[in-house]
């Protein structure tokens, strides 16, 4: 029966990290990680906030009235 020593969490994810950018680059090992993560605060409190009832073609307007080079 082979023994095999567990190691802690934080080390193996360590070295996953570090096996990925030596593989990916750092770009895209940040770019896998990132699809793991979860968002944070409340979408649907926040974009009521922003934009109440606004139709989205009046959220495009005001885009474009911000953001001139928005065409």
């Amino acid at each position: 029966m082979m023994n095999i020593e567990t190691k802690p969490l934080a080390e193996i994810t360590e070295e996953a990290i570090n096996i990925l950018f030596q593989k990916l680059g750092a770009v895209n090992t940040v770019r896998f990680l990132n699809q793991f993560t979860t968002g944070y605060g409340n979408y649907t409190k926040e974009r009521d906030a922003l934009f109440g009832r606004m139709t989205l073609d009046e959220i495009i307007a005001d885009i474009k009235r911000n953001y001139t080079d928005v065409e």
